[in-house]
């Protein structure tokens, strides 16, 4: 056996598992629909998929904690890894449509997946129309952010190089004094970088301090687990037109979306609101490998108008992200976050404050899929649906996915508190649907 390198968990990794107190484990995922046409062999797709994980390292490893003052958790090689346990094949419940196959994606978000075991898992189903192929991936945040999960769907996918014969397997765990030594490294490297971070947490602390209260509505109940999502579809070069004609960009044009809808809803419920604080995930990198997964995400709390046209909106809300965007540092705000969570993890008081929190009414993450179509042991990827569910006291929470040419916003709703998500899915359509009908005015942006 040989040495294994010392891999330890992140800060931002910390605070997935602090966080992780709810009903709802702190996982994602996606769903694929793959389009093999008839006479597809699922069997020779789960085997080509199983080989393909061997070429992924962090799918076979495992979080542990180590000994009294050796420092953070550390990812290692799972001795009795076996796919068995992560891949498995199923027939999808009547009737068998996109519905059918989302409740079962829903599901198995909500089960928390073991923590002796590699925390991920994947499905595929069968049993869809048109004898289409259904492919559920779930992962915990802590594995890998949102980057990392689309990194690791793309690894699985035809054309990628070739899985290499994993190192000698498993590999020895660090000793006591390694650990020891690494951990007392560490901390002086913190050390040395104590005056930066002191200023690092002041701006965060100027930075959250701008962002205006969240207004009370019915927005933010404590949530549970049984959950719901609906997906919306939008032509993805249309929606980049009208954003780039307002000055905006295409995640401006899904919030002003967002916030056009969620005023529906609450109009229909007969309530309003002056401005919707949304927070936006934002990732510290332009992409990410399955060589280098973990979490490299930062947060920027924003309050966005809900009044007025689609276009006024529109214009406002560019400028908004774009004043966000250069005043503040995502990052240091996560981080201070992130501190605050883990001492209130300590104290047994997170899950209290996660569900009385008043800083944000919803979470609207968005991220840059393929652009490209893709295939998997032979079958074009027709779909891919990303799925977060929600947590806390956020009743209804968006993920965003470019596909090809195809905008995917799937929308996460409480089930008790959000009875009329339907109303919502409906206003977030019409949204979109409005977009196209807009006329291209205002200077483009590239």
């Amino acid at each position: 056996m040989t040495h294994a390198k010392i891999d330890r968990a992140s800060g931002t990794d910390l605070v997935n598992l602090a966080v992780d107190v709810g009903p709802v484990p702190m996982q994602f995922g996606a769903c694929l629909v793959l389009d093999p046409g008839p006479g597809y062999d699922v069997a020779f797709a789960r085997w080509l998929i199983a080989q393909r994980v061997q070429a992924i390292p962090r799918l076979r490893h495992r979080l542990v904690p180590t000994p009294v003052g050796c420092g953070r958790p550390i990812w290692v090689e799972d001795p009795s890894f076996d796919i068995d346990h992560h891949l498995r094949v199923t027939r999808c419940p009547p009737p068998g449509d996109q519905n059918a196959l989302l409740d079962l994606a829903t599901q198995m978000l909500s089960e928390p997946l073991p923590a002796s075991r590699p925390l991920w898992s994947m499905r595929l189903v069968t049993g869809l129309p048109d004898h289409q192929i259904g492919l559920i991936a779930c992962f915990h945040h802590v594995l890998t952010d949102g980057m990392g999960g689309l990194a690791i769907l793309a690894g699985l996918a035809d054309g990628v190089t070739p899985p290499t014969p994993p190192d000698s397997f498993p590999q020895r765990l660090p000793s006591y004094r390694r650990l020891a030594s690494d951990a007392w490294a560490a901390r002086l490297r913190a050390l040395a970088r104590a005056p930066r971070t002191w200023r690092y947490v002041r701006r965060a602390v100027t930075d959250l301090r701008a962002v205006p209260r969240a207004a009370r509505s019915s927005l933010n109940r404590p949530t549970g687990r049984h959950q719901r999502v609906a997906v919306v579809t939008a032509p993805l070069q249309e929606v980049r037109r009208t954003a780039h004609a307002h000055g905006g960009t295409v995640n401006d044009a899904v919030l002003t979306a967002v916030t056009g809808a969620i005023r529906a809803l609450l109009h229909s419920r007969e309530e309003t609101l002056p401005a919707l604080v949304v927070s936006i995930p934002v990732s510290a990198r332009p992409s990410a490998t399955i060589a280098q997964l973990g979490n490299q995400v930062g947060v920027l709390p924003i309050s966005l108008p809900t009044a007025g046209t689609l276009a006024h909106r529109l214009k406002r809300t560019a400028a908004i992200t774009r004043a966000g965007k250069a005043g503040t540092e995502p990052a240091a705000s996560a981080e201070l976050v992130a501190g605050v969570n883990r001492i209130s993890a300590r104290l047994h008081a997170l899950r209290w404050m996660l569900n009385h929190q008043r800083l944000i009414h919803t979470v609207v993450s968005n991220l840059p899929g393929p652009a490209q179509p893709l295939t998997l042991a032979g079958a074009t990827v027709r779909t891919i649906i990303p799925i977060s569910l929600v947590r806390g006291n956020v009743t209804v929470a968006f993920t965003v996915l470019s596909y090809a040419d195809a905008l995917t916003v799937t929308i996460a709703a409480d089930a008790t508190h959000v009875p009329d998500l339907p109303i919502l899915t409906a206003a977030l359509e019409a949204e979109f649907a409005a977009m196209r009908e807009q006329p291209p005015t205002g200077n483009p942006i590239g």
